[in-house]
């Protein structure tokens, strides 16, 4: 446990609450215990929807409800949330039942995302916020926007039916290169308006790509119904 701590940088005060972040209820239903992670996950969900959610709402002046809410559930999706427990090395440290061990439970997304959440739960009551936020926040800005499955094309519609009461259209202007290596390059408009241009290996990439850039165009600039 101690090597996990140099890790991430935080000192437990209370070792039982790491313990019982660290152990799965497989763990402690063989062992007839019953402390188990599944109460500290519990907590840190909400924790580190707190942190994302105010770095978000500070980083973003400039962005509406719908982006904000999209991004938020890309950052603390499970996925994401196992992919930080893989680069801490969580899996190793678990205490799981025999049958959970057996079948690679130390690398199941599932099991490891709520962990992490468990270990959050468990560092927020043994240090408080400040030291959550010490851990969080650093991980938030180390976030590659194409590792997080952001989907910029529902948050651009939202945006423009909010102000528009229309859907923004899509249009393939290019298809290039080979059968096995494409690129495709669309525009998303409003009416006579180009808002954005994406490229991407395909036309769903292409269109998230368009989006994003549009989300972008929107920020600085106000679409008038003169340029419909």
């Amino acid at each position: 446990m101690s090597s996990l701590e140099e890790v991430i940088g935080y000192k437990f005060r209370d070792k039982e609450l790491l313990a019982e972040a660290l152990t799965h209820k497989s763990h402690a239903t063989e062992k007839g215990s019953p402390r188990h992670n599944e109460r500290l996950e519990f907590l840190g969900d909400s924790v580190v929807g707190l942190v994302v959610s105010y770095y978000l709402f500070l980083k973003n002046p400039a962005e509406n409800e719908g982006f904000l809410s999209k991004t938020k559930s890309a950052i603390v999706s499970r996925a994401n949330l196992a992919r930080w427990a893989e680069a801490i090395g969580l899996g190793h440290h678990l205490n799981l039942g025999a049958g959970e061990h057996l079948s690679g439970g130390a690398k199941r997304h599932s099991i490891l995302a709520n962990a992490m959440e468990a270990l959050l739960g468990a560092v927020y009551l043994d240090g408080g916020l400040p030291h959550i936020e010490k851990l969080v926040i650093p991980w938030l800005e180390a976030q590659a926007p194409e590792e997080l499955d952001i989907d910029y094309k529902s948050a651009l519609q939202e945006a423009i039916q909010k102000r528009h009461k229309r859907p923004p259209d899509y249009e393939l202007l290019s298809e290039a290169g080979p059968e096995h290596n494409k690129l495709f390059t669309l525009r998303v408009y409003l009416g006579k308006k180009t808002l954005g241009l994406g490229s991407g290996k395909n036309k769903k990439e292409a269109q998230q790509a368009a989006a994003r850039n549009a989300l972008d165009y929107l920020r600085t600039h106000e679409v008038r119904p003169g340029e419909l």
